[in-house]
């Protein structure tokens, strides 16, 4: 007769681990589901209508007697959320070129010890009588002047110009001793003046616009708008004309548009994928073709060295 202490040895030791919430990974978890955030983006050209039908439109821009004053209307597609982004776009303006970003002191700008180091900002380093600009070079001497008033149901839509710089730029770049001097006081007159009695890491229009774009489709921070726009509701905007695309074919647009937490509208990096992805997949197709239809000829191992030796 066999014991108890043998049968319970000739059973089989289960290798079933022992049940619990952590090994089934059975445990509460937060599990987030990104879900895009719509972006809602108005974009208004007005270089082409904010002119009057003639030809001598680079006169018209240059002549300061000219009233520039120009009416828009826009209407809100969907309701947008505060903030809400004011941007201006240009088209066809090269940032990027290299006399262009050369053209420009840093240590100027911040050091007041520095004023008179202008021998990179050529030709717009010095007045006619030797006296330093500043800020000088033909970045700063280039920036940006339209302004927009906004109005809603004929009440004013404030736009808030402040921090709409970065902060690395009016903390570390611009200094809070340095003013404007000499600006714009030659006889070329590049773009927007400068109020002298606000130091440099104030001026942020003037910061915003000496980040230079690498592209020469570019939008840039105008100001931030505090308040819902809902959807349908229209826009009147009071455009001042003031900056000249004309002379190189450029174009100026109004951008309204909210953000996410990873920018804005941008569709350049899926255009360069799809264009980068296409390129791929055409060469892929015309090298699989050669090989089905002009093979390369397979070599002969007999040739190879190591087999000659053999041979020998």
């Amino acid at each position: 007769m066999i014991s108890d202490g043998s049968s319970q040895a000739s059973k089989k030791v289960s290798k079933k681990p022992t049940y619990s919430r952590f090994t089934q990974q059975d445990l509460p978890a937060w599990k987030p589901i990104l879900t895009p955030a719509l972006v809602v983006e108005v974009v208004d050209r007005y270089d082409d209508v904010c002119i009057p039908s003639t030809n001598q439109k680079v006169g018209y821009i240059k002549d300061p007697a000219t009233n520039k004053t120009c009416i828009r209307s826009i209407t809100i597609p969907k309701k947008m959320r505060k903030p809400i982004y004011v941007y201006y776009q240009l088209d066809n303006f090269y940032q990027n070129h290299r006399r262009y970003v050369k053209s420009r002191s840093d240590r100027q700008l911040w050091n007041p010890k520095a004023e008179s180091r202008t021998s990179q900002c050529d030709p717009e380093g010095q007045t006619g009588d030797g006296k330093p600009i500043v800020p000088c070079g033909l970045v700063a001497w280039s920036l940006f002047n339209d302004t927009y008033m906004l109005s809603k149901n004929d009440a004013a839509l404030p736009i808030n110009k402040k921090d709409i710089s970065w902060r690395s730029d009016r903390t570390h770049k611009f200094g809070a001793n340095i003013y404007p001097k000499n600006f714009q006081n030659g006889i070329l007159i590049g773009g927007g003046k400068l109020d002298e009695s606000i130091p440099m890491n104030q001026q942020e229009d003037l910061m915003v616009w000496m980040r230079t774009a690498a592209l020469p489709t570019f939008r840039k921070l105008y100001g931030k708008i505090e308040t819902d726009l809902e959807a349908n509701e229209k826009i009147t905007v009071t455009i001042q004309n003031n900056y000249n695309t004309y002379s190189f074919n450029g174009k100026k647009k109004l951008v309204v548009s909210t953000a996410t937490w990873i920018g804005g509208k941008n569709d350049f990096i899926g255009r360069m994928y799809m264009a980068v992805g296409g390129t791929s997949l055409v060469f892929a197709i015309i090298f699989s073709l050669l090989y089905v239809f002009k093979p390369r000829p397979l070599g002969n191992p007999s040739y190879l060295s190591w087999n000659k030796n053999n041979t020998t």
